[in-house]
């Protein structure tokens, strides 16, 4: 069964968390799609994967991944690698090493040559670790950090709505000018006008974060006593088209302050992969 902090993972459909796929562990499902953009992937300044015939699978607590027909993938350039690993939901996997790179491009690439029964048959697609290589296309736009998942949608829109945050005792933000980004399977998050923060709770920081919905995210530190936290106050400069117009607003976390407000109703305090130390691309924080 999906892990609650993990059910924004993977597509959010929940009627496959009732599906029984595997015995020993019910609700857990694998499961791929065609992809019918145009996939690419580069690595030592080398074209080693094009394909328009590619998959894309899902798996439970997952991040979606693509994969590519054996014919589209520059075989010729890869050897296999010692190194073998198993999965209890796909079966065992052969990893390929670039050739002649040295221990640059070790083991970016796999294949589950024979899956289990229970697993999608994807026997002839490989994969890669997505940060072992350097780029990553649909079309002609790069992508990074991870595939898009095609079940998930963001939206923003604005709002009139009042939001209130209040951060170690104290009221930090109060606006209506807010805009409300919606992400299927995530909390709201509320993005506000810098005029309508206590900016003078504020500092610099240098932590960045990347998602590839919205773009990159740089941070402010937050005073809190004779401290400053990182990690909870956030703003998209630059964001994707998408999402143009959270450009230049303030978002908090809701995991992490006291309570949020909007129009004098406290929201829940979401429990997400975020509240359990983790950010949204997998990663321990």
């Amino acid at each position: 069964m999906r892990k609650p902090h993990l059910l924004g993972r993977g597509p959010h459909l929940p009627v496959l968390d009732r599906v029984v796929q595997y015995d020993f562990e019910p609700g857990y499902v694998v499961f791929t799609m065609p992809a019918p953009k145009r996939l690419r992937v580069e690595a030592g300044g080398t074209l080693l994967a094009d394909t328009v015939e590619g998959l894309i699978l899902f798996e439970s607590d997952h991040l979606p991944i693509y994969y590519f027909p054996v014919g589209d993938v520059r075989m010729d350039l890869f050897e296999r690698s010692e190194r073998r690993t198993r999965c209890p939901f796909k079966g065992e996997a052969a990893h390929y090493s670039l050739k002649g790179q040295g221990d640059a491009y070790d083991d970016i690439l796999w294949r589950y040559a024979q899956p289990l029964p229970a697993c999608p048959p994807i026997g002839g697609y490989v994969s890669f670790y997505w940060h072992e290589v350097d780029h990553w296309y649909e079309e002609d736009e790069e992508v990074f950090v991870h595939a898009r998942d095609p079940f998930r949608r963001v939206d923003c829109l604005p709002s009139s709505r009042r939001v209130q945050v209040f951060f170690d005792g104290e009221q930090v933000a109060d606006s209506r000018r807010g805009v409300f980004l919606f992400e299927t399977g995530l909390p709201t998050r509320y993005y506000l006008p810098l005029e309508d923060l206590r900016a003078d709770l504020l500092l610099p920081s240098d932590m960045s974060t990347r998602c590839p919905y919205k773009g990159e995210a740089s941070y402010h530190r937050i005073k809190v006593a004779e401290e400053a936290r990182d990690g909870i106050v956030w703003c998209y400069r630059n964001p994707v088209p998408e999402a143009a117009r959270i450009k230049g607003l303030v978002c908090f976390a809701d995991e992490f302050v006291d309570h949020i407000l909007v129009d004098g109703i406290e929201q829940p305090k979401p429990v997400t992969a975020f509240s359990h130390g983790y950010n949204y691309h997998g990663h321990k924080d």
